[in-house]
């Protein structure tokens, strides 16, 4: 349950930090007439949806398995993270279009220490999320902590492009800001992607990555009682994978001492792998 707990705490904080940076901004931008402000705060407004995406996906994936979902709901972290995904990619799309409009019609970006000051305290305050959510994820590899990050390092990099621009606007120069955006969307397009694949995956009942798949296959066959291993599948539930498992043994064996292999080979998985939910074993004697 920890890890649904700091999940949570991640999401309300992105849900607070990014709706007091939309305040700012767009009082700040209002008051200077900044189109590209006004802009950043609808942007910081798409942020507090990614948090809530965040807090609801992980309130879902928390709930306890039941009749109607015997393996839990795990796979809710992956379907709002790929709500997420789809965010990144509208806001990446729509700044690609709006920094090509800006670099073919020459748009000036006005300088304003005011604006400056405000994209100054946005980069801090991402700076800290960034680094405090990855550090998280680091730890708990939680798909919809992930998202939060990338979405705090799309941000980070944004307001870092906007300021940027605002500095080289003090020397008349213009076409930065719109360079800046358009790298920037590509970016933007290639995280979004990348997340949402990764989200599909799992939704779609991807099986174990062929590194844990050898592994487990070396930990099963290094038992000398087993003869051979026919069978391995897995499918995803959630961040986390069942594991159904044919082995052979000794047909001599009596039916307890062929199950107590199998439930000892179990343990041995379940101890060695985090990723691994439940296993489930055929025995095939020989």
């Amino acid at each position: 349950m920890q890890r649904f707990e700091i999940t949570k705490k991640v999401g309300i904080l992105g849900i607070v930090s990014n709706f007091l940076l939309f305040s700012l901004k767009i009082v700040v931008g209002l008051i200077a007439k900044s189109q590209s402000m006004i802009a950043d705060a609808f942007n910081s407004i798409g942020d507090v949806f990614a948090s809530l995406m965040t807090f609801i996906g992980n309130k879902i994936a928390s709930s306890e398995s039941d009749e109607d979902h015997n393996f839990g709901h795990g796979k809710a972290e992956y379907i709002f993270s790929m709500f997420v995904s789809l965010s990144i990619l509208i806001i990446a799309v729509k700044l690609l279009y709006d920094s090509i409009n800006s670099l073919v019609t020459s748009n000036q970006v006005i300088f304003s220490y005011s604006l400056l000051i405000v994209s100054f305290i946005t980069i801090i305050v991402k700076l800290f999320l960034y680094f405090y959510t990855k550090k998280i994820n680091e730890k708990e590899n939680n798909i919809l902590i992930k998202a939060n990050m990338l979405d705090h390092r799309n941000d980070l990099f944004l307001t870092s492009g906007v300021f940027i621009a605002i500095i080289f606007s003090l020397f008349k120069i213009y076409f930065v800001d719109a360079l800046v955006g358009i790298l920037i969307s590509f970016w933007f397009l290639l995280t979004g992607i990348k997340l949402f694949k990764e989200s599909y995956n799992v939704l779609m009942d991807i099986s174990l990555d062929k590194e844990t798949r050898d592994k487990i296959v070396k930990l099963i066959l290094k038992d000398e009682r087993v003869v051979n291993l026919s069978d391995i599948h897995s499918v995803a539930v959630g961040y986390k994978f069942i594991l159904v498992l044919t082995i052979t043994v000794d047909g001599n064996l009596t039916t307890f001492a062929s199950h107590k292999i199998a439930n000892q080979i179990e343990k041995r998985i379940l101890k060695n792998f985090d990723s691994i939910k439940e296993v489930f074993i055929h025995i095939h004697p020989v």
